[in-house]
C-alpha cells in the first residue's frame, strides 16, 4: 500500500494500517535477529525494539477500532 505523498485517495486510517503493518514487520525482524548475533547488548536492544513496536502496534489497533482513548 506504499502511497505517494501526493496521493489523496488514502485517509488517516489507511495510513495507520500501513504503519501498523510496518511495525509488525519490524517486530518480526528484530526478534529473528536476536539469534543471529552474539552481542548481549544487541540482543537486548532488538528485544526492546520488538516490545516497543508491539506497544505502538496496540495503539494503532486501538485507533483503528476507534476505542475510547482515540475519541
Amino acid at each position: 500500500m506504499a502511497a505517494k505523498p501526493h496521493d489523496t485517495a488514502l485517509d488517516a486510517h489507511d495510513y495507520a494500517a500501513e504503519i501498523k503493518l510496518r511495525l509488525v514487520q519490524v517486530v518480526e525482524l528484530a526478534r529473528s535477529s536476536i539469534g543471529q548475533v552474539d552481542d548481549p547488548k544487541a540482543q537486548a536492544l532488538f528485544e526492546t525494539t520488538a516490545e516497543a513496536c508491539i506497544g505502538l502496534g496496540k495503539a494503532y489497533e486501538d485507533y483503528a477500532q476507534r476505542r475510547p482513548a482515540w475519541r
